[in-house]
């Protein structure tokens, strides 16, 4: 089993380092929270996940990235901002759950076939934003902090996959 999700983490390499095959979108929630205030900082935890999804993303160039207006999704995408020479751009979330995932979608598709485009949402936008570009996934637990969706659009069609990255999330089975 774990052979197939290197094997699948390769191939999703590849496939992101070619941007001629597709507009990509990476999806992720935001690393875990110090605490359960409104508006928290990440965690010990939380920033060593996201200096591992800098380092999962390394050999690919990022060319937008899409967070929440909250610090931890900002926090979150700053290693990969750093690394690409990047600043994240804030999408609102005035309006609502569906008004945001509807800005985001929007301005993934203002984009060129050939972006890499990086997403850090919260466990109940991440699945809709997927969902609104065409790929069915499940919704996303409380205690998941470790899924990473990429998603390939071209044209009509629409690829996913869903790997994991940094250390597991603790979530019951």
């Amino acid at each position: 089993m774990t052979r197939l999700f290197a094997l699948i983490a390769t191939v999703a390499t590849l496939v992101l380092s070619n941007p001629a095959v597709a507009q990509t979108v990476i999806l992720v929630r935001h690393a875990e929270k110090a605490d359960q205030s409104t508006d928290p900082v990440l965690s010990e935890a939380g920033q060593a996940r996201a200096e591992a999804l800098a380092a999962r993303l390394s050999t690919i160039s990022v060319d937008l990235i899409l967070t929440s207006p909250l610090q931890r999704t900002g926090l979150t995408a700053t290693p990969v901002a750093e690394a690409n020479g990047l600043q994240p751009e804030a999408i609102s979330l005035e309006g609502g759950t569906e008004a945001h995932v509807a800005a985001v979608v929007e301005r993934i598709k203002a984009q060129p076939e050939d972006t890499n485009v990086l997403v850090v949402g919260h466990s109940n936008t991440i699945p809709l934003i997927a969902r609104a570009l065409g790929q069915s996934v499940p919704d996303m637990a409380d205690c998941e902090y470790d899924r990473l969706l990429t998603i390939h659009l071209e044209g009509q069609g629409v690829f996913g996959v869903t790997t994991r990255y940094g250390v597991p999330s603790d979530c019951p089975a």
